[in-house]
């Protein structure tokens, strides 16, 4: 018995695929899930999410989004999801540096919160980027 996982973000369907095991942080904490588990409606706070297909471990960067659980079937909709192997990390290391830049430079307090948020979202690509060839095999 397998799990249903699809990631849709505004724009496009990030991954579509049958898999054994998802873990993911939400807000009341990291689960993983596996087949068979309850249904459920939770949010999904910003993190490194594993999926597990075929003995193998597949990562992901997501910033956020709502995911529903019913009956083996997992839709994330999220803010932002990217693959580790989609990763550009020169163009991410780039605007890691414009973030830090714009929190420097700061012209108000929103523009500071802007710089700061879009500075998490280039270091968790980062880390999630250097995950990529460290596949696990169970």
């Amino acid at each position: 018995m397998n799990l249903h996982l699809e990631i849709i973000t505004p724009e496009k369907i990030v991954y579509k695929d049958d898999v054994s095991e998802v873990t993911v942080k939400t807000d009341n904490g990291q689960i993983s899930i596996l087949p068979g588990h309850v249904n459920l409606l939770t949010k999904v706070l910003p993190c490194e999410m594993i999926v597990k297909k075929d003995n193998q471990e597949h990562f992901l960067a997501i910033t956020g989004g709502f995911l529903e659980i019913n009956n083996n079937n997992l839709n994330l909709l999220a803010d932002y999801a990217i693959r580790a192997e989609d990763i550009e990390i020169a163009k991410i290391q780039e605007a890691q540096k414009k973030a830090e830049n714009m929190m420097k430079d700061k012209a108000s307090e929103k523009e500071f919160r802007v710089a700061e948020a879009e500075l998490q979202k280039a270091l968790l690509q980062l880390h999630v980027a250097s995950k990529r060839g460290k596949r696990k095999t169970s």
